[in-house]
């Protein structure tokens, strides 16, 4: 498995798999994901969109994300920007960077790719902050929610409804810069290995 960067021309080359990507993910209707299919094309040519992918040694689509700077006038952007008060928006929206998908095939997931596929796509972010959404789920249970947290990642909305989503969503955000991955911990000492002391004379 090797993790990429994609351009706007690499995403817009693979729109199927990256389709069919998320409709696994998702879960959403056929007729949802037509629609979609619309909504990418007009995305990769916003502002700050970055884009990543997961692919296998050889070649398919295991899993992607991809982003962009928010502004109004985008859906998304103005569906939250209408729920928060004024401190709040100024706060998170000003200079944002929005993570609008990270999906990966429901046979990779568990492996880690997703949390690489977003490292990478939040160290090449723009802004200041950076937001998403992602539906309501057991946080203990939901790998999602777990890689969210794990990014340090906090709640900005809770039980959100999005026009057209019957289900509801947690709007979450953190501070970008993202800051570097810590060094590995060192191996736990084996009960048999002495700690290291004086030379024998």
């Amino acid at each position: 498995m090797r993790l990429v960067r994609w351009t706007p021309d690499d995403l817009v080359r693979r729109l199927d798999d990256v389709v069919a990507v998320y409709g696994e993910a998702m879960g959403y209707r056929t007729d949802l994901l037509e629609a979609r299919r619309g909504y990418i094309a007009t995305h990769v040519r916003r502002p700050g969109f970055r884009a990543v992918a997961s692919l296998t040694t050889e070649g398919h689509l295991a899993g992607f994300g991809y982003g962009y700077l928010g502004a109004p006038g985008q859906w998304w952007h103005d569906q939250v920007w209408r729920a928060l008060d004024p401190a709040t928006r100024q706060r998170w929206l000003a200079d944002c960077f929005e993570v609008v998908e990270l999906h990966v095939r429901p046979p990779a997931q568990g492996h880690g790719l997703g949390a690489g596929q977003l490292r990478a796509l939040l160290t090449m972010a723009e802004g200041a902050t950076t937001l998403l959404s992602t539906p309501e789920a057991d946080e203990q249970r939901s790998r999602a929610w777990r890689l969210y947290r794990r990014f340090g990642f906090v709640d900005i909305l809770r039980d959100f409804h999005f026009p057209g989503d019957e289900r509801p969503f947690g709007v979450l955000g953190r501070d970008l810069p993202l800051p570097p991955p810590g060094p590995a911990p060192a191996p736990p000492r084996s009960s048999a290995q002495a700690p290291p002391g004086p030379a024998a004379s």
